[in-house]
């Protein structure tokens, strides 16, 4: 395996460790997934690129849009979507419903704004590549993983060490507990979410860099849901492992395969994990809501 296919997987598992994230935490609160969040990341990553990239304005700039459509997304979704329902303790039957019917309305609202074209973020740096030797690095893959890690420390930092961190830890192991020992279940959630829409955001105009920005971006979301069964739904760094390592994998196997095997290979190694090990690399065996 070069170097340069792992430097490439790495990037790519990078974003994929974004998606998956964002996939976690929600699981990990409410023990459901949320099958809008390909849908806000990409609501968020075209709001971006509309508001501020095609006009000119450089990465920080993008993200920072992003990452506040994405996280005002979500928590309408909250709102509207799955606010009752997790008062109400209902089963996942219903999260299921809601989370497909605003993913939905999103990607319908998108494509009555976009319709069916495809658009291409501005060339953000100046030298597109970087040569080490025999090996050509793309500065964009570079920045997503340096960007996307630093992301993922902050994240990590905040849960284990900050109160909010403690409250949402809380939260996530007992809620009706967490809300008589006075935490605030309904803020955490929404805090949840607002978490999980940034990293949404953020990985939308990542997906749009690499690939290109289009309607139906959001079905690449289906990989941050194989790399969080791979790393075990509800963990977060098990969420990080199983996208690093999915990423890399399926680099490899674009590079031998190409690109229509290797999706294949990539839906099998997810089927051997739920037959072998349902509860992922570092998870646990967590039941979503009956």
């Amino acid at each position: 395996m070069s170097l340069q296919i792992l430097l490439n997987g790495l990037a790519t598992g990078s974003i994929y460790a974004l998606i998956a994230t964002g996939f976690a935490l929600i699981f990990n609160v409410l023990k459901f997934s949320n099958f809008s969040h390909g849908a806000t990341m990409t609501a968020a990553a075209f709001a971006a690129y509309f508001l501020v990239s095609a006009n000119g304005a450089g990465l920080a700039a993008t993200l920072a849009v992003a990452g506040i459509a994405g996280a005002a997304i979500a928590l309408f979704g909250e709102f509207v979507g799955f606010r009752r329902i997790t008062l109400n303790h209902s089963s996942s039957t219903y999260f299921f419903v809601s989370s497909i019917t605003l993913g939905t309305l999103y990607e319908g609202l998108v494509t009555v704004k976009v319709g069916s074209n495809f658009y291409n973020f501005p060339r953000f740096f100046t030298n597109p590549t970087i040569n080490l030797g025999d090996f050509v690095i793309s500065t964009s893959d570079i920045m997503m993983f340096t960007i996307s890690m630093v992301a993922l420390i902050i994240l990590a930092y905040v849960i284990q060490k900050t109160r909010l961190g403690r409250a949402l830890r809380a939260v996530s192991f007992d809620r009706d507990t967490a809300q008589l020992m006075g935490i605030d279940s309904t803020r955490i959630i929404q805090l949840t979410f607002v978490i999980s829409g940034v990293l949404a955001g953020i990985a939308g105009v990542f997906l749009g860099i690499k690939y290109t920005l289009y309607p139906t971006l959001g079905s690449l979301v289906v990989k941050g849901f194989i790399a969080s069964v791979i790393g075990g739904l509800g963990s977060l760094t098990g969420a990080v492992i199983g996208a690093v390592l999915l990423g890399v994998v399926e680099t490899i196997l674009l590079s031998v395969l190409g690109s229509g095997y290797s999706t294949i290979a990539t839906f099998a190694i997810m089927l051997v994990f739920l037959l072998l090990r349902p509860q992922g690399i570092a998870g646990s065996n967590v039941q979503e809501k009956a």
